[in-house]
């Protein structure tokens, strides 16, 4: 087809060339031809052409005049002839040859212009010959103008390119709308075959005029392009509508609301006059911009009372999918009566009261008969209503609905309550006051789950809600079953909770010891989900020294709080053996490996089984102001120096408690000025789903980093800086305020390893604690034990030999240190034995007394306390000590 056009408009443009050429030769000769008339008579009528002719030399006269004519006038040649048709000048060299013919005289002389073609030497020449007359008008002589054709078609040549230049335009100008709409008409019809074009004309056809569903096309612009006949009849569309506006044509309301917004529809249903209609619409995309909209009609009338139903239907089953999503989204059993409410209300019914057992609140059993109810949920309602509000107690009516839906564990329909006016409320005046607000329907579900009542759950309708019926009463039914589910696990996390939580708080320290050694403030905060393992510990140490503990057993709820216990306890004890840290986390990891292995052979198949702890011991030296830390998965606590500078301990981590399968632990020793703050904390302070531990950590170094705050300030600022609203983990914060020894209350001898020099050394000790203006009984008690330890250490033991002497708070410490890894036990000596009474008396008058190793040997302790005894307590003397061995007693 676009061949065709081009070769036709060609075709055209060839032959208008062509017959412009023609014409423009034509109008040449022509012109030429008036040209040369124009030149002759003017030649002829010019003053003295008579005279000229009538002279005796004419071509003297004449030629002169000729040639000036031919330079002047453009024409190729000029002869003059007298009246006997003789030429009287020269003719033009190669122009012409031809003199008049006798016809051409006789016309001349007759006083006619004669004008012709000739061929001459040059080419063809057009002729013009006029008369020549006198005064009186007799013809004297004529003159002949010639100009070469050739000359008029070099007029034709001059215009020939402009005109096949714009020939050429044409034809490339032709050519390319052509092919542009040979292209836009390719596009438009996709290609399509002529077949296929009618094809798609007659399916057009049957849509516009046969089809039975409506059809609605319109632009971008909101301006109706086409609707068939279906849908003119639906929509009773005026015939003019063809590129009308939406908003002029009369159209019901939400379909002009879909045509003028474009919005996508799926089988919406709307109401035009009596109709029914199934409405869709979508965009129309060309090349992914938006060009328009279809919409498709469809009459569903007979189909709205089962549409009707089926929505209903499906209303409640929406009803029932939104409770079990939205009912049971938390483990309180307030909150879980509450969704019941707000799932309800609006979409099923008006209003909801929900009223459980006082002892399900409190997470215990339900009673057996008729439970003690409390308003725990109710939607809201205006006042004067008579629905008794949240949290009063309710009295079930023996005749209501609600006694028998309890007696039953069956859900109770009242359609119309207006007929039974008292039994379903408190009061006949709470009766009276419902039915003026409106209240006319009732339902009636008790919560039961497992043969026990929970509770009971009123549904209520009112004012121009239609009553409930046998469906409505199906659809409580379900509801009920499944809260009661809800809120009886919620029930049952209330009481494990309850019990965690009492577990935990009598396992968590109460008040921590009297000790001077560090300030101490600590903060223990329960996580939102329940109970943990974290746990914190001070525990005095002797020679001066304080262990710090923080840990966290992995996990919550029982568990975890009594596992805690179990790790706290074993703390306490290897604590009293004075191990070093790295140790006690040691036999602390092998006791949470048993734990792990005692769980996991019960096999209670809960899940909740031991999956790991972390601890992180430091021991706080106040004579030195050394402190010794080791971790085992913990994280690193924070020292705030007196100046304000804080840094994290770089203390060797080590796998969790349970997890390490046997590996050592590493203790990192570190010295902290006096007046440092030793900041220890569990993860749930620094970490949560929000934030990470590297941003935890941050924040809590710029909570810290302030100067001449106490330990319990220090808290406040940590918590205020670190903890959400509701911490989703235990929180466990212990902050230690360090402390020196005032070096005077502290005394160190060498003694040598002669048994001579004790004496002196029980002397210097004396003198030592007159100087600390203690009594002399404390000083006689000190002198035998320092006596007897260090007797032994001398006779038993290795050197080198050190005593230490130092009192702080309440307590007089005495330690001998020696370089024997050897440790002395207390036993029972028989009458006839000499020794082994010694560490007897040691105990009886010393508070307590232990061995603590060393790197270099050990070092035996003992503590007396400075606080005067009571006067009813009886002094029991050495020799009474010693009656009191009865060698018939073995």
């Amino acid at each position: 087809m676009l061949l065709l056009q081009v070769a036709v408009v060609v075709l055209l443009t060839v032959g208008a060339v062509a017959w412009m050429v023609l014409m423009f030769r034509r109008d040449a000769t022509d012109d030429a031809a008036g040209h040369s008339l124009g030149v002759a008579e003017s030649f002829a009528q010019a003053p003295g052409m008579v005279a000229a002719l009538r002279s005796d030399d004419p071509e003297a006269v004449l030629q002169p005049r000729v040639d000036a004519v031919e330079k002047s006038s453009d024409v190729d040649f000029v002869s003059v002839y007298d009246e006997g048709g003789v030429r009287q000048t020269r003719p033009a060299p190669g122009v012409t040859t031809e003199t008049l013919t006798p016809s051409s005289l006789a016309s001349l002389l007759a006083g006619q212009t004669v004008q012709g073609h000739h061929s001459g030497p040059r080419g063809d020449v057009v002729r013009t010959a006029v008369p020549i007359r006198d005064s009186g008008g007799t013809v004297v002589g004529a003159v002949s103008v010639g100009v070469l054709e050739r000359n008029a078609g070099a007029q034709v040549a001059q215009q020939l390119p402009a005109l096949l230049g714009t020939a050429a335009a044409a034809v490339v100008a032709t050519t390319a709308g052509t092919t542009l709409v040979s292209r836009r008409m390719m596009r438009r019809t996709r290609g399509l075959s002529t077949t296929e074009i009618m094809r798609l004309y007659e399916h057009h056809d049957a849509v516009l005029h046969a089809a039975r569903e409506g059809v609605v096309i319109a632009d971008d612009r909101r301006r109706l392009l086409l609707v068939n006949d279906e849908a003119q009849r639906l929509l009773d569309l005026p015939a003019e509508f063809q590129g009308r506006p939406v908003r002029e044509l009369p159209l019901a309301a939400p379909i002009a609301e879909l045509l003028c917004t474009g919005r996508k529809a799926s089988d919406e249903v709307h109401l035009v006059g009596s109709r029914v209609l199934s409405v869709n619409q979508r965009s129309l995309d060309r090349y992914g911009v938006p060009s328009g909209t279809v919409m498709t009609l469809r009459d569903s009338t007979e189909l709205q009372e089962l549409s009707g139903r089926a929505e209903a239907a499906a209303a409640r089953l929406g009803v029932l999918y939104e409770a079990s999503v939205a009912i049971g989204t938390t483990l309180s059993v307030t909150r879980t009566a509450e969704e019941l409410a707000e799932v309800a209300v609006p979409r099923f019914a008006d209003h909801v009261t929900v009223d459980l057992a006082e002892s399900v609140l409190r997470g215990n059993e339900p009673p057996a008969g008729v439970p003690r109810l409390r308003r725990v949920a109710a939607t809201p309602v205006g006042p004067g209503s008579g629905v008794a509000p949240a949290g009063e107690a309710i009295a079930v009516q023996p005749a209501g609905p609600q006694a028998a839906g309890l007696a039953s564990r069956q859900a109770v329909l009242t359609s119309d309550v207006r007929g039974t006016p008292g039994p379903w409320a408190q009061s006949t005046a709470d009766a009276r006051r419902m039915l003026d607000h409106g209240f006319h329907s009732l339902i009636t579900a008790p919560l039961s789950t497992g043969g026990s009542v929970l509770g009971v759950a009123d549904f209520w309708r009112s004012e121009d809600s239609r009553p409930f019926d046998a469906d409505d009463l199906a659809l409580v039914s379900e509801l009920a079953a499944h809260t009661a589910i809800c809120i009886d696990n919620a029930r049952r996390y209330t009481r494990e909770h309850a019990v965690a939580e009492t577990l935990q708080r009598s396992l968590l320290p109460h008040s921590l010891p009297d000790q001077s050694l560090v300030d101490v403030a600590h903060r223990y905060l329960p996580a939102r989900g329940g109970v943990g393992g974290d746990w914190f510990d001070v525990i005095p140490l002797p020679g001066a020294r304080v262990a710090l503990v923080v840990g966290d057993v992995v996990g919550h709820g029982l568990h975890a709080a009594a596992t805690m216990g179990r790790l706290r306890t074993a703390v306490h004890n290897f604590s009293a053996l004075d191990l070093p840290p790295e140790e006690l986390l040691g036999h602390l990891d092998e006791l949470a490996s048993r734990i792990d292995g005692a769980q996991g052979t019960e096999g209670d198949g809960d899940g909740n089984g031991f999956t790991g702890a972390t601890c992180l011991y430091a021991v706080y030296d106040a004579t030195s102001g050394v402190c010794a830390l080791a971790r085992s998965g913990h994280p690193e606590p924070a020292l705030v120096r007196p100046d304000g500078t804080v840094e994290y301990l770089k203390v060797p981590v080590s796998p969790p408690l349970g997890l390490g399968g046997g590996m050592p632990f590493e203790t990192a020793e570190v010295t902290l000025p006096e007046g440092s703050r030793l900041v220890l904390y569990t993860d749930g302070l620094v970490e949560d789903r929000v934030r990470g531990i590297d941003a935890g950590l941050e924040t809590l170094r710029k909570a810290l980093a302030r100067r001449d705050r106490s330990s319990e300030e220090t808290c406040q600022d940590v918590l205020d800086a670190l903890l959400p609203a509701r911490p989703n983990d235990d929180v466990a914060l212990l902050v230690a305020r360090t402390r020196l020894l005032d070096p005077s209350r502290v005394a160190e001898w060498d003694v040598p390893e002669d048994p001579a020099v004790v004496a002196g050394i029980r002397a210097d000790v004396t003198r030592r604690l007159d100087a600390w203006n203690l009594d002399d009984t404390l000083a006689f008690n000190t002198e035998l034990v320092i006596s007897e330890l260090v007797t032994n250490a001398i006779r038993y033991a290795t050197g080198p030999i050190r005593l230490r002497v130092l009192t702080y708070h309440d307590s007089l410490v005495c330690e001998v240190a020696d370089g024997s890894s050897t440790s002395p036990h207390l036993r029972r000596a028989a009458t006839t034995d000499e020794g082994g009474r010694g560490l007897f008396l040691v105990a009886q008058f010393a508070q307590r007394w232990g061995t603590r190793y060393t790197a270099r040997g050990k070092v035996i302790w003992t503590e007396q306390s400075l606080r005067r005894p009571s006067p009813d307590a009886q002094e029991a003397t050495a020799d009474e000590l010693l009656d009191q061995w009865d060698d018939t007693a073995w």
